[in-house]
């Protein structure tokens, strides 16, 4: 163990015992009634993001960590749905009849969680000038000057950001799969 590591290290399945209910519990209760989406789901999602950016246990404040995990996680949630709602305001509602169905609609929010995955591993600055640009529309120049830095970068950014989107789009299947299919 280094000098910085003062707790036991600590198997991942006994730190998931140890704190998923006690999370499940807390984001329950400070999220109350008003969540439309499973707490259980994003309790075991920063259980994953935890043990994947840490060494496998060995934290002295596993609660501290999973409660910011946790805290991010229910902003992205919160984003998201924003995101999505802005979209379906901005949906004529004369275009009724060429609104996708209950499978390509499935399938669309596969695809975009899978990328929105993606983006999160992308730098802070790189991820949010590929934001920036693509949600609320800024140039290389307005981008530039919010985030301080200049055109080039933001152009360089934008194409590390864009092949990142190449590369999922060309990994994605375009006909939905069907959710009666299971894997033996």
């Amino acid at each position: 163990m280094s000098g910085n590591d003062l707790s036991p290290r600590l198997d991942p399945s006994e730190l998931f015992r140890a704190h998923y209910p006690w999370l499940c519990t807390r984001l329950r209760r400070s999220l109350g009634q008003h969540h439309h989406y499973s707490v259980e789901d994003i309790a075991a999602d920063a259980f994953v993001q935890l043990l994947e950016n840490r060494a496998a246990g060995a934290l002295r404040e596993p609660r501290a960590w999973l409660t910011t995990i946790a805290r991010r996680l229910v902003f992205e949630h919160w984003r998201r749905r924003d995101l999505e709602r802005k979209h379906w305001d901005q949906w004529p509602a004369d275009h009724t009849d060429c609104a996708p169905s209950p499978e390509e609609w499935l399938h669309l929010n596969r695809t975009l969680d899978g990328l929105d995955r993606r983006l999160d591993r992308l730098p802070g600055k790189v991820k949010a000038t590929f934001l920036l640009s693509r949600i609320d529309g800024l140039t290389y120049p307005q981008i530039a000057a919010e985030l301080g830095i200049s055109q080039r970068s933001v152009s360089d950014y934008m194409t590390r950001s864009l092949a990142l989107c190449a590369r999922h789009s060309a990994n994605q299947s375009f006909h939905p799969t069907p959710s009666t299919q299971r894997s033996a």
